[in-house]
């Protein structure tokens, strides 16, 4: 197989690299995208194979001047359980003129396949580790604070999606190498960002768009990005359906609903 190799890939991934990767794939006639990394190498492999076949700058489609029409096959082999752009149909990118960050989505972005193999995961530091489990948290949380009312069994499926993470978060920060707390997270991951768990019900994203911006300036982690907003922003809304919040708290953060005051119980989770 011939093939041609891109490195360079940064924590929110870049528009200059991007570039980069066109130019490749014409140059070259490149058929198909390899992505083997976390979320940063997927998006960016992502607008690559959208940009090589594009007349236009890759950059129309974040700023929703272009829609994608055509984009070359991207298969996954994944690094890093966070993102979980490998099962998903968007994509997020920077520009570091104007200090941007946009997402972008089409149904022909969604990868061919993604190899999720969780001994790859071992040898990420402590922080990217925790890095990625607020992302996936925040993946679900964006989808679990609707103002959908009848949604039962994908409440049930985000909840015990979350106390999965509770559970082997700490073991795989704790015990690197553990396969079996390493996979539940990848595969949290990638069932958190797959579009099912949104089936049914209006979804949020408000924290998602904040922290964008956030990172498009500070070039934090995304992840950590949002363990900061996502807490603020629940501050700041719970009040508008306390009632979500208590089922939250007591359902995921097993909060004693003997309080009696909603108010008290939604706070505490």
């Amino acid at each position: 197989v011939d093939y041609v190799e891109l490195p360079g890939a940064r924590p929110n991934p870049h528009l200059d690299l991007v570039y980069e990767g066109v130019r490749l794939c014409r140059e070259h006639g490149i058929e198909m995208i390899l992505a083997v990394g976390g979320g940063s190498v997927i998006d960016s492999a992502k607008a690559i194979a959208m940009g090589a076949l594009y007349a236009g700058d890759v950059w129309d489609f974040f700023e929703n001047r272009a829609e994608c029409q055509v984009a070359l096959p991207i298969g996954v082999i994944l690094t890093i359980a966070a993102a979980g752009s490998e099962s998903s149909d968007s994509t997020v990118l920077s520009r570091a003129e104007g200090q941007l960050k946009r997402p972008y989505g089409s149904p022909l972005l969604f990868p061919k396949f993604a190899i999720l193999n969780p001994e790859l995961t071992y040898t990420l530091p402590p922080y990217q580790t925790a890095c990625g489990i607020a992302d996936i948290t925040a993946h679900l949380l964006e989808r679990y604070f609707t103002p959908t009312r009848q949604a039962d069994l994908s409440d049930r499926l985000l909840e015990a999606t979350l106390k999965t993470l509770q559970i082997f978060g700490p073991r795989a920060i704790a015990h690197p190498d553990d396969y079996e707390a390493r996979a539940e997270i990848m595969w949290a991951g990638t069932l958190a960002h797959n579009s099912l768990f949104g089936m049914g019900r209006v979804e949020d994203w408000a924290s998602h768009m904040i922290e964008h911006e956030i990172s498009a300036i500070y070039n934090i982690p995304h992840g950590a990005g949002l363990a900061i907003v996502f807490p603020a922003w629940m501050k700041y809304v719970y009040r508008q359906d306390v009632e979500r919040f208590v089922q939250f708290a007591v359902r995921v953060w097993n909060v004693d609903d003997a309080f009696g005051d909603p108010e008290r119980i939604a706070l505490e989770g």
